[in-house]
C-alpha cells in the first residue's frame, strides 16, 4: 500500500528534471528576445569634442566648429548630437541638401530626435519638398505630446516655401550634363 507521502515524492521526482529544463530554455528564450545587448555610451572625447563645436558655433567661428563636430564623429560615429549640429550648420550656409543628409543620419541614430525631425523637415520645405516637409512636421507632432518649439519652427519653415536661390529652373533645351 502506497501512503499519500510517497505517491507526492514520487511525483516531484519524476516531473523536476522536466520542469527544470523547460523553465531553463523560458529563461534563455526570454532573455533572447530582448533585443540587442544595450548601447555603449557615447565615447567622452567625441562629446568633449561636440561641446568645444558648440562653444565655437555660439561664438561665431562656424568653420571651427564643423570641423570640431566632425572631429566628434571620427571620435564615435554615434554621437546623434553631432550631425543634427552639422545639419543645422549646412542649412545655416543654405547647402540643405547635405543638411538633410545629416540629420538623416541623426535620424538613423536616434528615431525620435525631435530637432533631427525638424532640421530635416525645415531644409526638405527649403528645397522645396513641402510634402515630404509636411510629413515631418506630422511624426513631430506625433512625439510631442504638448506643443514643442520644434512644431513652430518647423510650421514656419513650410508655410514660408522653398528659398527662391533653392530652387534652380534649368532652360528647357539645357540637356548638358554638368
Amino acid at each position: 500500500m502506497t501512503r499519500p507521502l510517497d505517491l507526492t515524492w514520487e511525483t516531484i521526482m519524476r516531473f523536476t528534471p522536466a520542469a527544470f529544463g523547460a523553465a531553463l530554455i523560458l529563461a534563455t528564450v526570454s532573455t533572447a528576445s530582448l533585443g540587442a545587448p544595450p548601447a555603449e555610451p557615447i565615447k567622452p572625447g567625441s562629446i568633449a569634442l561636440a561641446e568645444a563645436g558648440h562653444a565655437a558655433l555660439v561664438a561665431g567661428r562656424t568653420d571651427e566648429a564643423n570641423d570640431l563636430y566632425v572631429s566628434a564623429l571620427a571620435v564615435d560615429p554615434r554621437n546623434a548630437a553631432a550631425y543634427v549640429a552639422l545639419g543645422q550648420i549646412a542649412e545655416a550656409e543654405n547647402l540643405n541638401g547635405s543638411a538633410i543628409r545629416y540629420y538623416r543620419d541623426a535620424l538613423a541614430l536616434a528615431p525620435d530626435n525631435r530637432d533631427a525631425i525638424a532640421g530635416e523637415g525645415s531644409a526638405l520645405a527649403e528645397k522645396g519638398a513641402i510634402d515630404r516637409a509636411r510629413e515631418s512636421l506630422a511624426r513631430l507632432k506625433k512625439l510631442c505630446r504638448t506643443n514643442c518649439p520644434q512644431v513652430a519652427t518647423l510650421e514656419r519653415a513650410i508655410a514660408a516655401g522653398p528659398r527662391p536661390e533653392a530652387v534652380a529652373v534649368k532652360p528647357a533645351g539645357d540637356t548638358q550634363k554638368n
